[in-house]
């Protein structure tokens, strides 16, 4: 392994061992350099991966430097869209994994989540039925949706997961229309997936989402299947 990804796992650790938060500066350079014993090319690029992995930011200027950051799922979906890619993989491919994760992720919403989660996705519902009208809502409302019920199944897998792959397939950025008939659809749909949920019953949260996820399939392959059939490309996905 390069010293620099050595040198990197080495600030991560210290980044727990110190418990720094979100926020919390690290170090000055010339600590960095002889607590890690490496040269300033090599610290600079440790640093400079830990950013693109979305753990720091390199504050320029006096004062500047790396500051601890919350990573989110934007790494992860470049390199799944990478993954893909070199595996000439359609866009169904996303579509597929969805059917399969999405039910379970709604199982495990309805037996875990938290009160301040279950009014989010009412809220969601609520609000995606207000502006069925507005697309840009729409769109903002939906992944909303499934966003909430990934963490709220109380698997941080599960919403790193969802995060990414919806960055991946957002079905407008990939040429997948949704006319006012098909939105009222899906806010139906998500609004049966929250009574299941809110009811605590997983088996009905799972089977409604399958068929959720199973209807969005059924809709592209009939309306839009060169979209499903393209191969997944950085920088379109």
């Amino acid at each position: 392994m390069k010293t620099a990804m050595l040198v990197a796992q080495r600030i991560v650790a210290d980044i727990n061992e110190r418990g720094n938060m979100v926020g919390d500066r690290l170090p000055p350079e010339r600590l960095m350099l002889e607590k890690y014993d490496v040269g300033r090319g090599t610290l600079r690029e440790s640093l400079r991966f830990l950013e693109l992995q979305g753990v720091i930011t390199l504050k320029p200027g006096p004062g500047g430097g790396p500051v601890v950051v919350q990573p989110d799922a934007s790494s992860l979906a470049t390199s799944l869209t990478l993954l893909l890619q070199f595996s000439n993989a359609p866009f169904r491919t996303i579509a597929e994994a969805r059917l399969g994760l999405e039910p379970m992720m709604s199982q495990l919403c309805a037996e875990r989540i938290s009160d301040e989660d279950l009014a989010a996705l009412k809220d969601s519902v609520e609000t995606m039925n207000d502006n069925l009208g507005n697309q840009t809502v729409f769109l903002e409302e939906n992944k909303r949706f499934h966003d909430v019920i990934a963490h709220g199944s109380g698997n941080a897998m599960f919403g790193y997961l969802v995060d990414a792959l919806l960055g991946i397939l957002d079905g407008s950025a990939i040429g997948i229309d949704y006319p006012e008939y098909r939105r009222e659809a899906v806010h139906d749909a998500h609004h049966q997936i929250y009574q299941a949920i809110a009811a605590k019953d997983p088996a009905a949260a799972a089977a409604s989402m399958h068929e959720h996820i199973q209807q969005y399939v059924r809709y592209a392959e009939k309306k839009f299947p060169e979209v499903l059939n393209a191969p997944i490309v950085w920088g379109q996905a």
